[in-house]
């Protein structure tokens, strides 16, 4: 089944690798025009190539920018409206986590934490809102994670965090629909990354191949399906909320974590 977003503009923040590059090219091979950002403009160089190679054809457009700077951002969304034109999904993918128990937190690091979950979103919604609105099928969807549920204490900042990004995500919900503007969410558990890569790297077993060594670790942890999560899983469940297919489901978050969720 086509996600029927064909011919449609499309913007992924954090869209220069892992989930944020999966769901790039989901929209590019679907044939949408697809802007997307990220803060290291050496990667971001790279996934522009690596789109164009697959698909080079693609209508699409790259900017380095960091969206914590409401100015960078601003000028992101003027140029993707001059490239591409109005845009119709907006797919906030920007964002990482904290490893901190309370004790090591310091009040700075409570504040990035803030800064990063909600302005990350914050400042793209309201550069793009005024186009969302002109769209008859307008969306904005949110990566977040299980945390905004199932808070881990060592990761209590970010934990805290992403259940105010989970409520600010419905409280937006709410308000758009005068417009016309659906907003979601999906949930994260652990999905493979380059950190994990990293990790891999550097582990005691080398006779471990990857496989057996993220499955090992998603047994540790208690995920039911015994694996960690690939890019492309929570990027199709971005892209279906993102899409008509999703058309009268706004202020929901989709649980992308393999079963990993304790809660009903």
């Amino acid at each position: 089944m086509s996600f029927q977003v064909e011919g449609k503009v499309a913007v992924v923040t954090g869209g220069s690798s892992g989930i944020g590059l999966a769901a790039v090219e989901i929209l590019v091979a679907e044939g949408a025009k697809v802007a997307w950002c990220g803060r290291d403009e050496e990667r971001l160089n790279a996934s522009k190539d690596y789109i164009l190679e697959k698909y080079p054809h693609a209508n699409i457009f790259t900017k380095a920018c960091n969206v914590l700077k409401k100015e960078e951002v601003q000028q992101f969304a003027k140029e993707v409206k001059l490239n591409l034109g109005n845009v119709d999904m907006l797919i906030n993918n920007a964002g990482q986590g904290r490893v901190s128990n309370f004790e090591n937190t310091q009040d700075e690091d409570w504040m990035k934490e803030i800064e990063l979950k909600y302005f990350s979103v914050l400042h793209p919604v309201r550069a793009f809102l005024d186009d969302l609105k002109q769209s008859a099928n307008a969306s904005i969807t949110n990566v977040n994670s299980l945390l905004a549920l199932q808070p881990e204490p060592h990761m209590i900042a970010t934990s805290s965090a992403r259940a105010a990004l989970l409520n600010l995500t419905h409280s937006l919900a709410h308000e758009f629909t005068q417009y016309g503007v659906r907003v979601n969410s999906i949930l994260l558990g652990m999905v493979e990354s380059a950190q994990w890569k990293r990790r891999y790297e550097t582990r005691s077993d080398l006779n471990l191949s990857w496989e057996e060594w993220t499955g090992n670790i998603a047994k540790n942890r208690g995920i039911p399906m015994q694996r960690l999560g690939r890019p492309e899983e929570p990027a199709r469940a971005l892209v279906f909320l993102a899409s008509p297919l999703a058309s009268y489901t706004t202020g929901s978050a989709i649980d992308v974590s393999g079963g990993f969720n304790k809660h009903l």
